[in-house]
């Protein structure tokens, strides 16, 4: 066969493979912003479990939970206003939409408490200081998904505990009626209270 003819059918294959190519990235693409809320949870499911029930116990639960909380949640991990170990950068890799769809997809699932061990004692303490400063915000024990408040019964103590640590310190910042809760919580009963709550939290299950 002529040189140049050769040189033909290989530009001509070229062209070809680089638009099955282009046509595959296309479809994949398409696939992806199509994605329902399920499909982008099974992303999820490698460190907060199967429908959002971690297997902890530094991982959240995050089944049932409610959709405004997460969202707020999600924009906080990805502005850096949540501190995180690796939220940050995982939340700044999905769209606006895809959180939408998430927070969507976990709002709709049933909330899974955690078992784990605590210390009865300190727990019933706690069930007293939880009704006196957080059943306000945190209703039915802690049951209840409220619009901007997270789920605490039955959710794992060293995340809440984790999570409390960042909020004393001022790595993540407390809203107003938190801070004035935990202000007199503390002054009353120091951090120990606040351990007895965290016990009187996973006691729900």
């Amino acid at each position: 066969m002529p040189r140049k003819m050769r040189h033909v059918l290989w530009v001509a294959g070229l062209a070809v493979g680089l638009a099955a190519t282009s046509a595959q990235a296309g479809e994949k693409k398409e696939l992806m912003s199509g994605a329902s809320g399920q499909m982008l949870a099974a992303q999820c499911d490698g460190c907060h479990g199967p429908g959002g029930a971690s297997a902890g116990p530094a991982t959240p639960n995050i089944g049932g939970i409610s959709k405004d909380y997460m969202l707020e949640v999600m924009e906080g991990f990805a502005s850096g206003e949540v501190p995180s170990t690796i939220m940050g950068r995982i939340a700044k890799g999905y769209s606006k939409e895809d959180v939408a769809k998430l927070a969507d997809h976990y709002s709709r699932l049933k909330w899974v408490p955690a078992k784990q061990p605590f210390d009865a004692k300190m727990a019933k303490e706690g069930a007293k200081l939880h009704e006196k400063y957080c059943e306000k915000c945190h209703e039915d024990g802690g049951k209840k998904a409220e619009e901007d408040a997270a789920i605490l019964a039955g959710q794992w103590m060293p995340y809440l505990q984790f999570t409390m640590a960042d909020f004393l310190s001022g790595r993540r910042e407390m809203t107003k009626k938190m801070k004035k809760k935990v202000k007199k919580l503390i002054k009353a009963k120091g951090e120990k209270g606040l351990h007895a709550i965290v016990h009187f939290y996973a006691s729900q299950q």
